[in-house]
């Protein structure tokens, strides 16, 4: 099996690549909605420029999200409580582990609380 820091390690790495890639993404958008019309009702390129922010912005709100659990995990590492559930208090599976590194309920936990 991988070993968990380094799992979570290269889970962070991607994060974090993914939000540089985002910031850019909204960088460039945030130049375009204000390079020439700041009025998105008049502008026949007004909602695609709104629609395309909204994804993005939800897209960095779930990444910067998922580095917050991915940094939790790493915590539970240091702590040695990493693979421990939070509820039944019994050892995750690795399988479960190696799908979701930041996971902090057993597979029956997380179906009991729907997650």
């Amino acid at each position: 099996m991988t070993q968990p820091a380094d799992l979570l390690d290269d889970v962070r790495s991607a994060a974090l690549a993914r939000l540089e890639v985002l910031d850019v993404e909204m960088a460039g958008l945030r130049l375009d909605r204000g390079s020439e019309s700041a009025d998105d009702e008049h502008d026949p390129e007004g909602a695609t420029l709104s629609g395309e922010w909204s994804k993005l912005a939800g897209l960095r709100a779930a990444t910067v999200a998922e580095l917050a659990d991915i940094d939790a995990a790493r915590e539970r590492l240091a702590e040695g409580t990493y693979g421990i559930c939070a509820d039944c208090g019994r050892r995750i599976p690795e399988g479960r582990l190696l799908a979701r590194p930041t996971a902090t309920r057993c597979v029956a936990c997380a179906e009991k609380a729907g997650g």
